[in-house]
């Protein structure tokens, strides 16, 4: 009798995680497609029928990609704020969500209501008063317009750690308070420690927004070499031609270090998004 069920629990979970692989593998489908296409040549990217395998693999499409453009400067450049975005979420985004979850003071609902509201408002909505602003303050065509926003944080930063937060356990707040414990030292010293997976979490958010980010580094940042990778990849769409292999061997380069990225840190991302109550 133990071989029947056997055979039935194999049936009812290789099903759904053979569903799951192919539906993973549907995802795949346009990173294998660039992927390809950055290793093909100028003829087989637009031949009829589609060439789905290159005849001969074109590795120069990479090295040309990296000497068209100021490719290594422009990678500085955007791991420098890269860096500093996940840094000044780290320290903003826990402070705020520490006083949304364990300090109680008057109109603390209320400010927090209104800072989900906010999560409403489209980049676009906010996009010209602030550069406006930053342009009277003499910012424009600097990085500090991109390093200021991420000093403040990012609602949605600030709602994943105070999701984290409430589910530590009050009595250990109050048994700091007990002993003499200051407010900022039971931060410090207890709930930060436990907070790991949720920082985790909010620092691959911080990384990848950055990293991807385009709007901002094209409306603040003039000069070109201190433009990043996002908007470099521009210089590979002319006004009347498009280098499409060089376009997609640096967009691979782009995209490839992301991927590598969540994979080494994709346990403790995943951990902190579940214990939020996001999942």
């Amino acid at each position: 009798m133990a071989r029947p069920s056997a055979a039935r629990s194999i049936r009812t979970s290789l099903v759904p995680h053979l569903g799951l692989a192919l539906v993973g593998l549907l995802f795949l489908l346009p990173f294998v497609w660039l992927v390809l296409t950055s290793v093909k040549s100028e003829e087989e990217i637009f031949s009829l029928p589609v060439v789905w395998w290159p005849s001969t693999f074109e590795w120069l499409n990479y090295s040309n990609a990296v000497q068209a453009i100021p490719f290594l400067r422009y990678t500085l450049n955007t791991l420098f704020l890269c860096a500093l975005a996940v840094i000044g979420q780290l320290i903003s985004a826990p402070l705020a969500a520490y006083g949304f979850s364990r300090l109680q003071f008057r109109g603390r609902n209320l400010m927090f209501f209104i800072m989900m509201g906010s999560m409403m408002l489209p980049y676009q909505v906010t996009m010209i008063p602030v550069y406006v602003l930053f342009n009277k303050l003499n910012m424009v065509d600097t990085y500090w317009p991109i390093i200021l926003q991420n000093l403040f944080g990012i609602p949605f930063y600030i709602f994943l750690m105070r999701q984290f937060f409430l589910t530590i356990p009050y009595e250990l707040t109050e048994s700091a308070k007990i002993d003499g414990a200051s407010e900022f030292r039971i931060y410090w010293q207890i709930i930060m420690p436990l907070a790991k997976p949720a920082l985790y979490s909010v620092a691959l958010f911080a990384f990848l927004n950055e990293w991807k980010d385009f709007l901002g580094p094209l409306i603040y940042l003039n000069d070109p070499d201190k433009w990043t990778l996002s908007v470099g990849l521009r210089a590979f769409i002319g006004e009347h031609k498009v280098s499409w292999g060089l376009l997609m061997a640096s967009a691979t380069m782009f995209t490839v270090p992301i991927v590598v990225l969540y994979f080494f840190v994709q346990k403790k991302f995943i951990q902190g998004i579940s214990l939020t109550g996001l999942k």
